[in-house]
């Protein structure tokens, strides 16, 4: 890690797109969260019969692929490239951009695509025609519609992009280390400008089914938006979204060479792993500390430089890890501080989490406005730090760091700054 060595080039956002519960663009969405509104309701995509402990999701709404695919191409790409290309459209035209800079080399713009699980929803059916029809009558496209790189393929086709190019999979961190990972590749010089993001599309079946039977999720059915309630102490598990977030990255020098608005900085990456069991964090959350310091020694920024934490905070009894992970390293500044769960109206979005929350980051240091995090009943003694349960909140945010933790151990903190 080269911990923002002076002379490596600085990386600032200029394109944003999403497709969440709440909206289908970044202005719908951030608009919706401002507002409080769940994206909580019972599930559409599939018949979530009684056998089902969890009933409730945060499904995407209205979503139409054929604003971004023709009928041929939808029918072979996954719901979760869909999302991808989707939120890729929208980062790019905000960027200006309709693929690599007029003259630009496409060689020097890249992407970098997290998931978690990739198009599981093409795998159950296409291993249901197994089943009952037998091998013949699998797809063709089945491999390159379900495995989970294909969406930085898809962008990379669809808009010459030669770059470096791949995708992360590292659960719920997967689009957190994919921004993080772009962010170093352009400042050491391997690109000038980047798409990095996640995309999931897990409300299925067979998901459903497996996290149920960890008692991972909220089985809060008859109260579908008010199911999410990060740090509140009569939470009881998380309730699955589904969507995408795109950002376009580049150099500073990039950027303002081609005169680009600039909406902030990535300014610090840090990653851990904690080693200690395949979904529950440690005790005091020590990988999770370990990645919030290495952020902040990354942006060259002091633990009193933070202003705002977009939590991880997934509604499961983790959140009050996080909350001691935060105090362990801000201190008593912790309390001087607003930690939101943009969680509790999104739901978790899984691989795609760590690209929403990070431009809702942006956003915050843009506007000065913090989504509340709702749902709040009851006092928990371990979360016991501001988490704007009250409503929206306005101060002025320079510094913001926004936590993604993964099955497996995987931690990643983004340090990310407003731009004047």
């Amino acid at each position: 890690m080269d911990k923002g060595m002076e002379g490596h080039k600085r990386v600032v956002v200029t394109g944003m797109g999403l497709v969440s519960p709440v909206g289908n663009d970044v202005e719908t969405t951030w608009s919706n969260l401002l507002a409080g509104k769940s994206g909580g309701g019972p599930i559409t995509s599939f018949d979530a019969t009684e056998d089902f402990a969890c009933r409730i999701g945060c499904e995407v709404k209205d979503f139409d692929p054929l604003s971004v695919m023709d009928k041929r191409e939808v029918r072979r790409h996954d719901r979760v490239s869909q999302f991808a290309v989707a939120a890729s459209a929208e980062a790019l035209a905000s960027a200006g951009l309709e693929g690599p800079p007029p003259g630009g080399d496409p060689g020097r713009f890249g992407v970098i695509f997290g998931s978690g699980i990739g198009g599981i929803a093409t795998f159950e059916e296409q291993h249901r025609k197994l089943i009952e029809q037998g091998p013949n009558r699998v797809s063709p496209f089945f491999i390159p519609m379900f495995i989970p790189d294909i969406s930085a393929g898809l962008i990379s086709i669809r808009w010459n992009l030669r770059g470096p190019n791949y995708a992360t999979v590292s659960a719920c961190a997967s689009s957190a280390h994919a921004i993080g990972d772009a962010m170093r590749h352009i400042r050491h010089g391997d690109a000038d400008i980047m798409i990095a993001g996640g995309a999931e599309a897990t409300i299925t079946p067979m998901t459903f089914a497996g996290f149920s039977s960890m008692k991972a999720m909220s089985i809060r059915n008859d109260d579908p938006s008010g199911a999410s309630r990060p740090f509140s102490a009569d939470r009881d598990g998380f309730v699955m979204g589904e969507g995408a977030g795109a950002l376009v990255l580049e150099s500073l020098e990039h950027a303002e060479a081609r005169g680009a608005e600039i909406l902030g900085e990535i300014a610090g990456y840090g990653l851990s792993a904690d080693a200690h069991h395949i979904t529950a964090p440690p005790p005091g959350g020590y990988g999770a500390q370990a990645a919030m310091r290495m952020a902040l020694d990354y942006a060259h920024a002091a633990e009193e430089d933070v202003d705002y934490v977009n939590a991880h905070g997934t509604s499961t009894m983790a959140d009050a890890i996080e909350t001691e992970a935060i105090k362990a390293v801000l201190g008593e500044h912790a309390y001087d501080i607003v930690v939101g769960s943009t969680k509790s109206m999104t739901g978790h979005l899984l691989g795609a989490a760590g690209a929403l929350e990070a431009i809702v980051s942006l956003m915050v240091c843009r506007t000065g406005k913090i989504p509340p995090t709702i749902n709040f009943t009851e006092a928990d003694p371990a979360c016991d730090l501001e988490y704007a349960h009250a409503g929206m909140m306005e101060r002025t945010v320079d510094l913001a760091l926004t936590n993604s933790f993964g099955f497996g151990g995987h931690n990643v903190c983004l340090a990310i700054r407003g731009w004047n």
